[in-house]
């Protein structure tokens, strides 16, 4: 009977960080640069860094171009909701309540942050405590 690991609060971090590279070059077109995850009671936030695309950081020398932007990824992501939730309920085996997001088209930074359905976060310190 094979053993089941036991994953930690950073292994889960690290996997919804590729997760999340995998879908932001799958559906935006491009991974970032840089992607943090944080689980927090009961929120899992993530921050990528080096969002943009080299056409969006043109756009972003206008008012409209930076609206425009804006406007776009907020229903990408939206759109891609039901897929997003998906990754994160499987990775964290905790359901997702609601998710929030916005994008910095002045530091090409953007911040998702889902909120769960139990404190994650609580959950894995009391499982390493049990060892």
């Amino acid at each position: 009977m094979p053993v089941k690991i036991q994953k930690t609060k950073g292994m889960l971090e690290a996997e919804i960080s590729e997760a999340m590279i995998g879908f932001e070059k799958e559906h935006m077109g491009r991974g970032p640069l840089e992607t943090r995850t944080y689980i927090i009671e009961d929120m899992v936030m993530v921050r990528m860094k080096g969002v943009l695309t080299k056409a969006e950081v043109q756009l972003t020398k206008s008012e409209e171009g930076l609206g425009l932007i804006k406007k776009v990824r907020l229903t990408l992501i939206e759109e891609a909701r039901p897929l997003l939730q998906a990754i994160v309920e499987d990775i964290t085996g905790a359901a997702l309540t609601s998710m929030h997001s916005d994008i910095s088209t002045t530091t090409a930074e953007r911040i998702v942050i889902f909120v769960l359905d139990r404190n994650l976060e609580a959950e894995l310190k009391n499982k390493l405590v049990k060892r």
